[in-house]
């Protein structure tokens, strides 16, 4: 919740508010044992589509790591370089897909225990 609000300031901040409260929400549901499996997995097949492009943009992870050899993403909150913000949104997204992920598995466990 809390990075969902520290997004109002993001270049595109709907996108990053939607996205994180999704992932909130997501694991809402998972403490609530309300498994929604289908939505979490449409979910995380949706933001890695996001994510490979984000690393392979004309700006993206790639870049930073090659062109500007994997520079100081943490250095200053702003992001004073297209390819900082984009490396810093793919990290957000790893750490969301993570998330997902476990939460995804986590139903499907309770969900064969319960079987």
């Amino acid at each position: 919740m809390v990075s969902a609000g520290l997004q109002y300031n993001d270049p595109d901040p709907a996108l990053w508010i939607f996205i994180y409260l999704f992932a909130a929400l997501s694991c809402y549901f998972s403490i609530r044992n309300l498994n929604y499996p289908r939505i979490n997995l449409t979910a995380i097949a949706l933001l890695f589509i996001y994510a490979v492009f984000l690393f392979f943009d004309k700006d993206g992870v790639l870049t930073w790591l090659t062109e500007h050899q994997a520079e100081n993403i943490a250095g200053s909150m702003k992001a004073s370089t297209p390819w900082i913000e984009e490396t810093r949104e793919f990290f957000g997204l790893a750490i969301i897909l993570t998330v997902l992920s476990i939460n995804f598995f986590n139903s499907k466990t309770k969900r064969s225990i319960l079987k």
